[in-house]
């Protein structure tokens, strides 16, 4: 079998190739554009590789066909535009009076108008060239928004995103139990999700967890205590955008944005990975984020080769799951996973004050997928104006002048 990595520049692949030794795999691709970049991350992929006793074939190229030809799986975790154009997404809305983050709000859109034409392309050579039923795993972000082109293209693909598995080890840790003990119900939209129960050995904990530890939790996710009181509930970091928006702008506005964060990390990263005696992952790459994607990934890989079934939090279409949502719609949702794909658990109806966020926010990914495949000035326009951190015309008309223009031109 073999699996490609799309992106492989990137400095999470050392976090995801620790792990690719657990899974079936007797050729792993490594594929980047950025061919300096490749040849540093690759070779300590490679060392990494092998110092877990992997014994298959590695292939590092720049080539898409090439690492793309007889793959079963191709994961993708591309960056179009790179940090510069992370930094320009983070920090032209907040010119415009708006949250500046690169995956939700104007610069989650921007990436958006950049990534998923790029990402309908290589999904076009993954149908073309791949494998008979080869199956696309995005953890590109916006991953919602990404994965329902994908899927709206009619291409095999699941999304994925890495705040559940870090939920599960975080409240694994509270409670001093192994992780696989815990498993979170975390529903809602990529980046818009709150966990409305823990399992721990068969039973609902959640009411209890927060009880003990809702300072903790709160802490983690930046929000006051109450919020986690007042919903039973326990959001993902991404709200503190919405419910505390007014506080996180002038933080954003007066501080140091995080791309320019990341990029310091990733050049002291790749100064690292330099090291050709270097053959594990090094410390400083827990600060550059994506944590347990390696083990998120293995896992969701392995259920879809193997088809053991089992429950992995991912990005599929709705098909009934939630009430209130349109079945293409692409939710986040624990789902169990065999080699026919990912089959949504049964979930309850959203409560009120969740479902009507989810519906705001399932109306913007509509129509983002629209303006990103059509390059409709209108509705891209249309989506601004129905995002709930945007939402003012004014805003709407800076923003497509100064962050947009020629995304949508």
């Amino acid at each position: 079998m073999k699996l490609t990595v799309i992106g492989a520049g990137s400095t999470y692949t050392p976090e995801l190739v620790s792990h690719l030794s657990q899974l079936d795999v007797d050729e792993v691709a490594l594929q980047d554009v950025d061919a300096e970049r490749l040849e540093v991350v690759g070779a300590l992929a490679e060392r990494m590789l092998a110092r877990a006793g992997f014994e298959g074939r590695v292939l590092r190229t720049g080539d898409h066909d090439a690492a793309i030809d007889g793959a079963s799986f191709v994961l993708f975790q591309i960056r179009v535009g790179g940090q510069q154009s992370r930094l320009q997404d983070e920090t032209v809305p907040l010119r415009c009076g708006c949250i500046g983050q690169e995956t939700t709000g104007a610069g989650g859109f921007a990436k958006a108008m950049r990534t998923v034409p790029v990402m309908l392309e290589l999904a076009e050579r993954v149908a073309e060239r791949a494998a008979p039923g080869a199956w696309i795993v995005d953890f590109t972000n916006p991953v919602g928004i990404v994965t329902r082109a994908l899927l709206d293209e009619g291409h095999r693909a699941i999304g994925l995103c890495n705040v559940a598995i870090t939920f599960q080890r975080l409240i694994a840790r509270l409670l001093e139990v192994e992780p696989e003990r815990v498993h979170v119900d975390q529903v809602g939209l990529n980046h818009l999700t709150w966990i409305r129960a823990v399992e721990l050995d068969g039973g609902d904990v959640l009411p209890d967890l927060l009880a003990r530890y809702g300072d903790d939790l709160a802490a983690e996710i930046e929000l006051p205590r109450s919020v986690l009181d007042d919903l039973g509930v326990l959001p993902s970091y991404y709200l503190h955008y919405f419910y505390a928006h007014d506080r996180v702008l002038a933080a954003q506005q007066e501080g140091v944005p995080r791309a320019q964060t990341v990029a310091e990390i990733e050049r002291e990263l790749l100064r690292l990975y330099r090291d050709p005696s270097l053959t594990e992952k090094p410390a400083l790459l827990e600060q550059r984020g994506g944590a347990f994607y390696s083990e998120a990934a293995v896992g969701l890989v392995r259920s879809l080769s193997t088809g053991d079934g089992a429950v992995h939090v991912v990005d599929v279409r709705n098909n009934g799951t939630l009430a209130g949502l349109a079945d293409d719609d692409v939710v986040e949702v624990p789902a169990r996973v065999t080699k026919e794909g990912a089959a949504p658990l049964a979930q309850a109806p959203l409560a009120p004050e969740l479902l009507g966020l989810v519906q705001h926010v399932a109306a913007y990914e509509r129509l983002t997928v629209e303006a990103a495949t059509t390059r409709d000035h209108v509705v891209a326009r249309k989506a601004l104006l129905a995002h709930p951190l945007i939402g003012q015309v004014e805003m709407v008309d800076g923003l497509v002048d100064a962050l947009v223009a020629e995304a949508v031109r």
